[in-house]
């Protein structure tokens, strides 16, 4: 097998866990010196191929590259870029030749969610229409945990641990305070049309009474009138209620309850506070004191508390990536097999990219309760495993200890430039 670097890049919105996959990438790919030459990183994503701003990986030192793995974010920097078919832009597909063959790159390792995996699919397919040869091989990645075949997507657990513990802590608090003032809190989670991020705050209610009392789903059309008699007797039932909502909530038309009005880079509506809603909607109609927080960044970002099952499966797709591309498959990606439950086992598999590329994968109605706002215990036995286990990072002066990579640039060998 003829010698080549890879390309690496990190695409859409970043995980607690993502720079675990791209330390299992780079240390495997450092085993195979004799087939991989060295890992270039596109600094920002696929714009780093097309803008020829690469990052030489062989510049970090081992411990560098090992201390990503418990390091949160994006350590080369992420974009949200979707390219058009060969048809419809064939300058964008030449430029990405023209770097390719500049730095004899023979691999290139995608790593993000379902439009990811799209350009993934879309890169693959040079070879066969303009006669260049690369290995392709997209990595799962997605805190949404939406894409299909593989059972869970490395970035859900972590967020599903924040999720539920969050819910589970701010439920304490609501409780000791409602008699004389708040009584309803309001948790918006991310997840646009999957309900998994919500579905995770359920598991904090292991007992009847538990928080949260109400999960809104994107798989739910959100009906009002049913929202708030459940609101009022759980408030009659146990003094408070503790609310997890998706921002992808929306009505029986299709509307969301916190529509922006913008679209970002892949022609998703942008989605404003659905929290702030749903918590004025509440205070209208029962004059209840409330509280809300929209997680955010925080809960893809909170790597001092993230799953083990997440970090080592992130790990081991990243290093399943590199033995995939060696063992010369191609339009690929690395999935997660889950063999049993209870214990829960797992391993890695594999599916072609056009099996994943731009489907989503929504919640089943099996796992969401009969009345809509709630989960089924189908759901927690397939939830629970994904949080298990403390990976905790190094700790000083009371601060998670991270690295910052000195991500050394690539000289360019084009004259020329390309404006994405």
């Amino acid at each position: 097998m003829t010698k080549k670097n890879a390309f690496y890049a990190q695409s859409g919105g970043v995980t607690a866990v993502i720079n675990a996959t791209a330390c299992g990438l780079i240390e495997t790919a450092r085993k195979h010196k004799d087939v991989i030459a060295k890992v270039y990183a596109g600094r920002n994503g696929i714009i780093g191929a097309l803008t020829e701003d690469l990052i030489d990986t062989s510049k970090e030192s081992a411990r560098a590259i090992a201390a990503l793995r418990h390091t949160p974010s994006g350590a080369f920097g992420s974009c949200r870029y979707k390219l058009k078919s060969v048809e419809e832009d064939r300058a964008q597909y030449e430029r990405l030749i023209e770097v390719f063959k500049a730095h004899n790159i023979g691999y290139f390792f995608y790593n993000g969610g379902g439009d990811s995996q799209d350009t993934s699919n879309k890169v693959s397919q040079i070879s066969k229409k303009m006669g260049y040869p690369i290995q392709c091989i997209g990595i799962p990645k997605t805190v949404d945990n939406d894409l299909p075949v593989t059972d869970n997507c490395p970035g859900f657990g972590s967020v599903a641990k924040y999720v539920a513990v969050s819910i589970r802590e701010a439920g304490f608090d609501v409780a000791s305070m409602a008699k004389t003032s708040t009584k309803v809190f309001v948790m918006e989670v991310m997840g646009r049309h999957a309900g998994w991020i919500a579905a995770a705050g359920g598991l904090a209610a292991e007992n009847k009474g538990d928080a949260p009392h109400i999960i809104i789903f994107p798989e739910v059309a959100f009906d009002r009138k049913a929202f708030m008699l459940k609101v009022k007797q759980s408030v009659a039932d146990y003094g408070y209620c503790a609310i997890v909502v998706s921002e992808g909530a929306h009505y029986a038309d299709g509307t969301f309850l916190a529509d922006a009005g913008n679209t970002d880079a892949f022609g998703h509506k942008q989605l404003g506070g659905v929290a702030p809603v749903l918590a004025q909607m509440v205070k209208d109609e029962t004059g209840f004191k409330y509280h809300w927080a929209v997680a955010d960044y925080l809960q893809r970002s909170a790597r001092h508390i993230a799953s083990k099952t997440d970090v080592e499966q992130a790990y081991a797709v990243g290093k399943a990536a590199v033995e995939l591309a060696i063992a010369g498959e191609t339009a690929v990606m690395p999935t997660i097999v889950r063999s049993s439950n209870k214990p829960y086992r797992w391993k890695i598999g594999s599916t072609k990219l056009s099996r994943v590329a731009n489907v989503e994968k929504m919640m089943p109605k099996s796992f969401i309760s009969k009345d809509g706002f709630g989960i089924t215990q189908k759901c927690r036995d397939y939830l629970a495993p994904l949080i298990k286990g403390e990976d905790y990072p190094p700790y000083k002066n009371g601060l998670p200890q991270y690295v910052t990579l000195k991500n050394v640039a690539v000289a360019k060998k084009l004259s020329d430039e390309f404006i994405p």
